[in-house]
C-alpha cells in the first residue's frame, strides 16, 4: 500500500512528548501558578481587569455577578463560567484571602465549606485595595497582549501598587508544580519592601525584623520561628499551626474547651464533626458534647467536658488528632520571567521592586510625554492670544479649517499641533482672564516635567517615589496582625490516663501466640480452666493487670513486641483472642512467644538476661525497650542471632545482677555455672558473649538464675524417659564460656542426653513421647540425686518411644504478677 501523503507518521513518544509538554507550559503559566510580581493567576487578573474596565469599581453600585462573569469570558477568559465564578468568589471571602479582592453581597460561601448561592443572585463590584492593583494600567505601565481572539487587549501583569502575592498568598497545583504562598499581613510587608529598597543587600533576619512570619485571615497561633525563617531562605518549610483555644470553668465543677480561632483553610463544620467522632467512638474519655457556637459575631466551638477530667489533656488528644492544629507547609512557587521558581522571601520582593521600578518609570515616560505635548500647546495657545487679532483675521481670510491651519503655520509659524488647538478654540476662552490661567498651567507644567525628568534620570528620585506609594496604602488599609508567632514549637505529649478508661483486667497469653484482655467480669463469671484456646495450645501467662499498664511480650527468634495493655483487644475469657501476627509484620512462621513481662513503668536498674541455643548470653537493661514509633506493626530486636538456627531459650527480667548465678545444661549432660556479673550488660541490638564452650553437635537446653548460695532444684528430662532431680549449687562455680561439668553418668551404649530442663519449684509437666503417649507429671515427687546419677525412668521406652516434647502446665489460675515479683518468668 502507498504511503499517504497527507498522513503523518510519528511515534507514540513524539506525540505524546510533544503535546504533554505545551499543555504542561500552558497549565503552569497560564492557569495555577501566580505571576510573582503581582501575584495573581491569570483568572484573578482577567476578572479584575475586565470589573476594572467596565466600571464595576468599589465608589460605584453593586453589579450582578453574572454580568461579570459573562464579559470576562467573552472578552479574555475562555474556559467554564463555574471556574471564573469560583475564582472571582474566592477572591471575595474574607478567610481565604488576608485583604479582600472582590466585595459581594450575597451568600459567598462560608468557612464550612458551604457553597456559594449561584451568580445570578449575588453581586459583586471590585474591593477599594483592588483598585491600588489596577491603579495607572491607562497609562502604559505594563505590557498588553491581545485576547483570545484578537479582539481586545488585556493585560501581562497588574501594575500592583503593593506586594500582592506575599499580602493575600497563593495555592496552586500545576503540572510538575504545585504552590502554597501563605498570607502576610500589609503594613509589614510594606515596612519590609520599604527596607529593602533602602538596603538592597539587607540579610533575612533583618527582613525579619518587619516580616515576622504569615499572617492568616483565620488567625491562631503560628510555631516555628527557625521554619519560617527556612521557608524564607528556599521557599519550603513545615510550620505548626493550631487554634486559638482557653479552658473555662462551667456550673457543677466542669470545665470547656473554647476554640475562637481555627487554623488557615480548614473546614470548621468537617473539625467539629471529627472531634464528634472522637466523643462518640470513645478513643477518649470525657467530652461530653460538641457545640459549634459560631454566629455573626464571630467563631466559637465549645467542647464541654464530663465533671474531674483533665482538660489540658484532652486538649492535646484533640490537637494531635484533630485539625485543630495542622502542620502548614510552605512551598513559595511563582513564575518570574515566565518560568515557576522556588522562591523565598527575598526573592519574591526583589522581583516586586524591580516591577514597580518598570511601572514608575513606563508611568512616569507617558506623563511626561502628554506633558510636553501639552506644554507645546500651552505655548501655542498663549503666542496666539498675544497676536489675537492678527489670528482672527488671518483665520477669517482662509477658505476653510484646513486652510486656516495652513495660514497659521505659514504666517506665524505655528506647528501644526498648535494651529489645530486654536482653531478648534471655543470664543468664550478668549475672555481676558484666559491668559493667566494658561501661563499658570504651563508653570505647572514646567514643574511636572523637570519632577518627572529627574525620576527618569535619578534612580533614588524613582525610589522616593515607590516609597511614598507604599507608605500611602500602608496608611490607608494597614491593619493590625492577627495570627500570633510562637518561637518553639510546642511538642504535644499526650498522658495516656486522658486517652483510657482506667480498669483493671486480665491478661492472657498462649504459647502459639494468642493474646487478649477480660473484664474480671468475664473472668469471675466463668471457670479458670474455660478460658479459650486452641487444641494442644496451652497457656503461658496468666494475670492482673490495668488497662494502663503496658506489656512486653519476647519471642524464640529475639523479637521483641509492645503494646499497651488497653491495645489488647478486648474479649470474654473464653475467647481465643487475636493471633499477635494479625498486627506484627516479618515474624518467621516457626516463631513462638516464650516470655511475658507487664510493668507500670520501665525499670532504670532492672536487666533482662538473654540465654540462646547455640551458646551465647547477654544482659540488656530494661530501659532500652523503651516502646518505639512503629510498634503497632513491627517488632524490635532484642539480640542478635549469628545463626539461623540460633534462638532464645530462656530470659530472666532481675534487678539482683550481684547475687545471682547463670546455670546453663547442654543436650549432652554438661552443666555450668558462674556469677550473672561476668555477663556484660549491653545494647539491645547487640550478640551477647558466650556462654558456655559446646562440643560440636551440643547445644543448650536452657538456662537458669539461680542464687549463689543456698539451695536450688533442678528437673532434669532425657529422651529415654528419665526424670532426675539435683541441686544447681551441687555445681561448684566455674568461669564463662567453659566446658562445665557433666550432669548425667555418659553410657557407652544409648546414652541419655538432656531434653528438658528447668528449676523444680512445684512443677506440673506435659511430657509426650514419639508414641503420641501423653503423661502429666509433678517433680516434686522425685527424690534429689547427685550429679553423676542418670534419675530414674517414668516411662517405658519401649513401648512409649522417646520423649518428643515436654511443657510445663501454666494452670488458668491468676498469677499475681507485681512489678517486684516479675524477676523469674517461665
Amino acid at each position: 500500500m502507498e504511503k499517504r501523503q497527507d498522513i503523518q507518521e510519528l511515534t507514540l513518544e513524539e506525540v505524546m512528548g510533544d503535546r504533554f509538554g505545551r499543555y504542561s507550559k500552558y497549565i503552569i503559566q497560564e492557569r495555577a501558578l501566580p505571576d510573582i510580581r503581582d501575584g495573581l493567576k491569570p483568572v484573578q487578573r482577567r476578572i479584575l481587569f475586565s470589573m476594572n474596565k467596565d466600571g464595576n469599581t468599589f465608589e460605584k453600585s453593586f453589579r450582578k455577578s453574572a454580568k461579570s462573569v459573562g464579559n470576562i469570558m467573552g472578552n479574555y477568559h475562555p474556559h467554564g463560567d463555574s471556574s471564573i465564578y469560583e475564582a472571582m468568589v474566592r477572591l471575595s471571602q474574607d478567610w481565604k484571602l488576608r485583604e479582600v479582592l472582590i466585595e459581594m453581597h450575597g451568600n459567598n460561601g462560608s468557612m464550612d465549606g458551604d457553597p456559594p448561592a449561584a451568580m445570578r443572585y449575588t453581586e459583586a463590584r471590585l474591593s477599594e485595595l483592588s483598585g491600588e492593583l489596577l491603579k495607572d494600567i491607562e497609562k502604559e505601565t505594563v505590557d498588553f497582549v491581545w485576547n483570545f481572539d484578537d479582539t481586545e487587549k488585556e493585560p501581562t501583569v497588574l501594575p500592583a501598587k503593593y506586594p500582592n502575592l506575599l499580602v493575600n498568598g497563593s495555592t496552586g497545583i500545576s503540572a510538575g508544580y504545585a504552590t502554597e504562598i501563605p498570607t502576610h499581613n500589609l503594613a509589614e510587608i510594606i515596612d519590609g519592601t520599604i527596607y529593602l529598597i533602602d538596603h538592597p543587600n539587607a540579610t533575612l533576619d533583618k527582613l525579619m525584623e518587619f516580616i515576622p512570619g504569615p499572617d492568616f485571615p483565620t488567625g491562631g497561633i503560628l510555631q516555628g520561628k527557625e521554619e519560617i525563617k527556612k521557608a524564607y531562605e528556599t521557599g519550603r518549610g513545615k510550620v505548626i499551626l493550631r487554634s486559638k483555644t482557653r479552658i473555662e470553668p462551667l456550673k457543677g465543677g466542669k470545665q470547656q474547651i473554647v476554640v475562637t480561632e481555627i487554623p488557615y483553610e480548614v473546614n470548621k463544620a468537617t473539625l467539629v464533626k471529627k472531634m464528634d467522632e472522637v466523643r462518640l467512638n470513645k478513643k477518649i474519655d470525657g467530652i461530653a458534647e460538641v457545640r459549634d457556637e459560631s454566629d455573626r459575631t464571630g467563631l466559637q466551638i465549645a467542647i464541654e467536658l464530663k465533671k474531674d477530667t483533665n482538660a489540658e489533656g484532652i486538649l492535646n488528644y484533640l490537637f494531635k488528632n484533630t485539625e485543630l492544629q495542622i502542620n502548614y507547609n510552605f512551598n513559595m512557587v511563582a513564575i518570574d520571567n515566565m518560568t515557576p521558581q522556588q522562591v523565598g522571601l527575598k526573592r519574591i520582593l526583589d522581583s516586586y521592586i524591580a516591577h514597580r521600578k518598570q511601572v514608575i518609570t513606563n508611568r512616569s515616560q507617558y506623563e511626561l510625554n502628554k506633558a510636553k505635548k501639552r506644554q507645546h500647546i500651552v505655548a501655542g495657545l498663549i503666542k496666539a492670544l498675544s497676536i489675537l487679532d492678527k489670528v482672527i483675521e488671518t483665520i477669517r481670510g482662509s477658505k476653510d479649517k484646513k486652510d486656516a491651519k495652513m495660514n497659521l503655520v505659514k504666517a506665524y509659524a505655528f506647528t501644526e499641533e498648535q494651529a489645530e488647538a486654536i482653531v478648534t478654540l471655543q470664543l468664550y476662552r478668549l475672555t481676558n482672564t484666559d491668559i493667566t490661567q494658561l501661563e499658570k498651567e504651563a508653570e505647572e507644567l514646567n514643574q511636572l516635567v523637570t519632577e518627572l525628568t529627574k525620576i527618569l534620570s535619578d534612580e533614588k528620585e524613582l525610589f522616593n517615589v515607590m516609597k511614598k506609594e507604599l507608605r500611602e496604602v500602608k496608611k490607608q488599609y494597614g491593619n493590625p496582625r492577627l495570627t500570633q508567632i510562637e518561637d518553639e514549637i510546642q511538642e504535644i505529649k499526650i498522658d495516656t490516663k486522658v486517652l483510657v478508661a482506667q480498669e483493671d483486667v486480665i491478661v492472657t497469653v498462649t504459647h502459639e501466640g494468642y493474646i487478649k484482655r477480660s473484664s474480671l467480669r468475664s473472668y469471675s463469671a466463668s471457670k479458670p480452666e474455660e478460658v479459650g484456646m486452641k487444641e494442644g495450645d496451652f497457656l503461658l501467662y496468666t494475670g492482673e493487670v490495668n488497662t494502663l499498664d503496658h506489656i512486653l511480650l519476647i519471642t524464640n527468634k529475639a523479637n521483641v513486641i509492645y503494646r499497651p495493655i488497653h491495645e489488647l483487644p478486648d474479649l470474654r475469657w473464653k475467647e481465643i483472642g487475636e493471633h499477635i501476627s494479625q498486627a506484627i509484620l516479618n515474624l518467621s512462621v516457626d516463631e513462638s512467644i516464650i516470655a511475658v513481662y507487664t510493668y507500670k513503668e520501665l525499670s532504670p536498674t532492672k536487666t533482662f538476661v538473654f540465654m540462646t541455643k547455640e551458646g551465647m548470653i547477654k544482659q540488656t537493661k530494661m530501659a532500652d525497650f523503651e516502646p518505639w514509633r512503629t510498634y503497632k506493626s513491627r517488632p524490635t530486636n532484642c539480640m542478635k542471632l549469628k545463626s539461623e538456627t540460633d534462638e532464645i531459650v530462656n530470659v530472666y527480667l532481675t534487678n539482683e545482677q550481684k547475687t545471682l548465678d547463670v546455670f546453663l545444661v547442654s543436650h549432652r549432660g554438661f552443666g555450668l555455672r558462674y556469677p550473672l556479673d561476668e555477663v556484660p550488660v549491653v545494647g539491645a541490638k547487640a550478640a551477647g558473649v558466650k556462654a558456655m564452650n559446646l562440643k560440636e553437635q551440643d547445644y543448650v537446653v536452657n538456662g537458669l538464675l539461680v542464687h549463689e548460695d543456698g539451695d536450688t532444684p533442678i528437673v532434669i528430662l532425657t529422651q529415654r524417659g528419665s526424670i532426675k532431680r539435683m541441686l544447681a549449687q551441687e555445681l561448684p562455680q566455674l568461669g564463662r564460656a567453659k566446658r562445665g561439668l557433666m550432669v548425667l553418668r555418659e553410657l557407652k551404649k544409648n546414652p541419655h542426653r538432656v531434653t528438658f530442663m528447668s528449676e523444680s519449684s512445684p512443677l506440673e509437666l506435659l511430657v509426650t513421647t514419639q508414641n503420641d503417649k501423653q503423661y502429666t507429671l509433678d517433680s516434686e515427687k522425685y527424690p534429689i540425686n547427685d550429679r553423676t546419677s542418670n534419675g530414674s525412668f517414668m516411662l517405658d521406652e519401649k513401648q512409649d518411644g522417646e520423649i518428643l516434647e515436654v511443657h510445663e502446665m501454666h494452670t488458668a489460675e491468676l498469677e499475681q504478677k507485681t512489678d517486684e515479683q516479675m524477676n523469674e518468668t517461665n
